[in-house]
């Protein structure tokens, strides 16, 4: 199982408010890419995980803004597995244009059932008893 991944991806026009920067709530929707595409990367479609009623929720999210993102920039997200427990996972991501850091942002996701009720991580997931190996990581 993966515990660090990047995408590339470019700032698209409807994403950016009346100033032409990147609107503050679109950057969550970044930090969902990079968990969806970590997981991808390591061989698990979230499709198929949300199919067998296994859901992450986000239980906390903080994202420091650093410096504005236009539309059109190419940007570069790196997200990395900082904490795994039985029912949660920790990540952290740096989001950049170039050299430049244009946010950072951690968060903590639990793995749920279908009725919202914290369930253990399957073994094949990050924090499961599968990858309890790599749990300090």
């Amino acid at each position: 199982m993966l515990n660090e991944h990047q995408i590339t991806f470019r700032v698209r026009y409807p994403e950016c408010d009346g100033m032409g920067v990147v609107h503050h709530s679109n950057y969550f929707q970044y930090l969902e890419m990079g968990r969806v595409e970590l997981l991808r990367a390591s061989g698990i479609s979230y499709a198929q995980l949300e199919m067998e009623g296994i859901l992450f929720a986000v239980a906390k999210v903080e994202c420091k803004y650093k410096a504005p993102a236009r539309f059109d920039d190419e940007l570069t997200l790196t997200t990395r597995v900082v904490r795994r427990t039985h029912v949660r996972i920790d990540h952290a991501y740096t989001l950049r244009r170039g050299p430049t850091v244009i946010a950072e942002a951690a968060t903590t996701i639990a793995c749920v059932d279908r009725q919202g009720q914290l369930r253990e991580i399957p073994g094949e997931l990050p924090g499961g008893m599968g990858d309890a190996g790599n749990a300090a990581r």
